[in-house]
């Protein structure tokens, strides 16, 4: 079975997770912006920022036979710097249509301030003018109300449901989510989130119509295998492969295909692998390493 992790914070992760990744049959990877743990102080780190998840990490994923996409957009935490909020919101249009980028993301609300009302509300409409789909961020704290909020919000600002994927749901919110017509995001990612066995009763009581498992592996503690782990389980448990294969692959593929930027034909036939390239002079080899080249013409 292959799969795809639709939210994974890569650049916090090492290179053995994308070869872990890789070999348990993870054949893609969205990488939505978030907030680093250390808060920026200049619309210049942003950029930077933005840059290294659509160059850098999408190149060092290909050398592991993995297909990296990415997500744009200010999060939550941040648009309670005004200033800072501004001055990224200016050049969000311009990183939104690059190569890679299939949805604006991850947005929404953190402490469901005025600003981050504001900011959230000024990204929907970018969503729109780009008709790119929407990845939301729910909150840690009252989650249900921030998570019909930003449900009544983007419906507010003309987006359809089908062109929304809500993250981080849990038992509380699931029903809310899909009665409304969004897809359901679950966040595999343990004691804060959502656990693989709590994530597979959902699969057996739901079904998975418009649900979707990723890990949101991040610098915490968090595991970039959470995707075919859970898959795994509820194959044990019993639910169909035909359902797991779209919680865990299908799901995500359709939500994020309307940007034009993901596709099956993507990663059809074998991986190719060519560790003898380079980014702005920069390889994943150290120490004298054999490059890894695999799936290339014998001619090349």
């Amino acid at each position: 079975m292959q799969y795809i992790d639709p939210h994974a914070h890569m650049i916090s992760r090492t290179t053995d997770d994308y070869q872990a990744m890789a070999a348990a049959g993870v054949v893609a990877v969205i990488e939505p912006a978030f907030w680093l743990g250390q808060p920026r102080t200049h619309v210049a780190s942003y950029a930077d920022y933005l840059s290294a998840i659509l160059g850098f990490e999408r190149f060092r994923a290909s050398q592991f036979g993995v297909h990296h996409y990415c997500t744009i957009g200010l999060n939550s935490k941040e648009a309670n710097d005004e200033a800072l909020a501004e001055a990224v919101m200016e050049i969000l249009p311009l990183f939104a249509q690059k190569d890679g980028v299939v949805a604006i993301g991850e947005i929404g609300y953190d402490e469901q301030t005025a600003l981050e009302d504001r900011y959230f509300r000024l990204q929907l409409d970018l969503a729109r003018e780009l008709s790119l789909p929407v990845m939301i961020h729910t909150p840690h704290r009252d989650k249900k109300q921030g998570t019909l909020r930003s449900m009544a919000v983007c419906l507010e600002h003309g987006l359809s449901p089908a062109q929304v994927v809500v993250d981080h749901n849990n038992e509380e919110t699931v029903r809310d989510v899909l009665d409304q017509g969004f897809w359901a995001a679950f966040s595999i990612y343990p004691s804060t989130k959502m656990g693989d066995a709590r994530m597979v009763e959902i699969l057996k009581r739901y079904g998975a119509d418009r649900i979707i498992v990723n890990s949101a592996c991040d610098w915490g503690i968090s595991d970039p295998l959470a995707v075919p782990k859970t898959a795994r389980l509820a194959l044990e448990q019993g639910v169909p492969a035909e359902q797991v294969s779209l919680a865990c692959y299908a799901n995500a593929l359709t939500a994020f295909a309307p940007s034009g930027q993901i596709s099956e034909t993507d990663w059809a036939g074998p991986a190719v692998i060519d560790q003898r390239t380079s980014f702005a002079g920069n390889s994943i080899l150290r120490g004298g390493r054999e490059a890894v080249v695999t799936g290339l013409d014998s001619a090349f």
